[in-house]
């Protein structure tokens, strides 16, 4: 995940729901070493709420299919949702992952931000495609024992939260993760096992299997910047390492530690790749100056106070027929240009855009660069044409 640097959370009254998974329990520990924390699940297993006590998270009883937040505080400065509902029953698990949420939304309305942890889980399987948080949704991990209502509550806990975010006016980021990884157990765990059992790891028969493993120490350090993120309406964002890794990769690298190679079985009855797109690379060219690269081009962005101005050059300008391309440039800002606008400079077609920087938020951020690229796509075979 390529997330902006945020202040570490200090001081703060957070609440975690599903507190004892594997995912939420060090986080929760974590951030209770310089916050108040406050941990709401089931607690059907009681190492765990030890663990959390001993690290003074304050535990409360909480159902997320039909239970109350009446127990856990209302003053809460900041809200995690981690709770996974996975009882196999439809209307139970839209009722524990949609509801559940919904609930905890309507009792945090008065807090800072909200954070709701997703999964790749809810895009739709298309090859080995690098998903956009714009990309379409889908039924995904249906394939999987005991998860055919998995993707479907997911995508319904995602409306939930956009729903609340606007209706509360409650800044909420929704935090799509990928594959969790670390010493609490996880999936490549799973696969450790059935290396030493000599069992066949299923792996899908439109090879490699690729995902975009993350660290639960960069689960945790990416926290502060996620909320930080939170905005009305919702921020959507992918949620993962950096590195692609393929199931095929990690299980020969896992069987070469253990002395024993893995065996995979491929088949079409599996999850298949759900690689994921962080935002667009990126690299610093001058003070104040970034070069984007986005799929559709590059983009300058620089920052001028109290402004920061977008920049993607289209073509060079050509020699002849400067008059009709330039009065063609006119034409498209008057009528289809709505957030930048053509122009010539320093002998090339452009398009600028500009934003005031002063309470600019990730969304509008994203948005001006998201913009860009189309209209650079759809626009500039026309442009080249006018002006050969």
């Amino acid at each position: 995940m390529d997330a902006s640097p945020a202040a570490p959370l200090r001081g703060q009254k957070i609440l975690i729901t599903g507190v004892t998974g594997k995912v939420a329990l060090p986080v929760a520990t974590a951030l209770s070493a310089d916050n108040e924390v406050w941990g709401a699940a089931r607690f059907g297993d009681a190492s765990a709420r030890q663990e959390l006590e001993s690290h003074g998270v304050h535990c409360v009883g909480v159902d997320m299919i039909d239970g109350t937040f009446d127990e856990c505080p209302r003053d809460i400065d900041y809200a995690l949702n981690f709770s996974v509902v996975k009882t196999k029953d439809w209307q139970r698990d839209l009722d524990g992952n949609a509801g559940g949420l919904g609930r905890l939304m309507f009792h945090a309305a008065d807090a800072k931000a909200v954070l709701h942890c997703s999964s790749t889980a809810v895009y739709q399987p298309d090859d080995h495609r690098r998903f956009r948080e714009d990309d379409g949704l889908g039924d995904n991990h249906r394939p999987l024992p005991g998860m055919h209502t998995y993707s479907i509550s997911k995508i319904a806990a995602e409306a939930m939260a956009s729903f609340c975010a606007q209706h509360l006016q409650l800044p909420t980021t929704i935090a799509r993760l990928n594959v969790p990884y670390g010493p609490r157990g996880f999936w490549p765990a799973h696969h450790v096992t059935a290396i030493v059992n000599g069992d066949p790891i299923n792996v899908h028969a439109n090879a490699p299997s690729e995902y975009n493993p993350i660290h639960l120490d960069d689960i945790i350090a990416t926290i502060p910047g996620l909320l930080a993120a939170a905005a009305v309406p919702a921020t959507i964002v992918n949620w993962g390492g950096d590195d692609t890794v393929s199931i095929e990769d990690w299980c020969t690298y896992l069987g070469e530690l253990i002395g024993k190679p893995p065996v995979f079985r491929p088949t079409n009855d599996t999850i298949e790749s759900y690689l994921a797109r962080f935002g667009a690379p990126y690299e610093e060219i001058d003070d104040g100056t970034w070069l984007v690269r986005d799929d559709d081009g590059q983009v300058v962005v620089r920052h001028e106070a109290p402004v920061i101005v977008f920049r993607v050059k289209l073509m060079d300008a050509p020699e002849k027929g400067r008059e009709a391309l330039f009065q063609r440039l006119l034409e498209l800002n008057a009528t289809e240009m709505i957030t930048a606008a053509y122009g010539l400079e320093e002998g090339a077609v452009v398009a600028v855009a500009s934003l005031q920087s002063e309470n600019l938020d990730f969304n509008e951020f994203q948005g001006a660069i998201d913009s860009l690229g189309p209209a650079v796509v759809a626009h500039k075979r026309a442009l080249a044409a006018r002006g050969a």
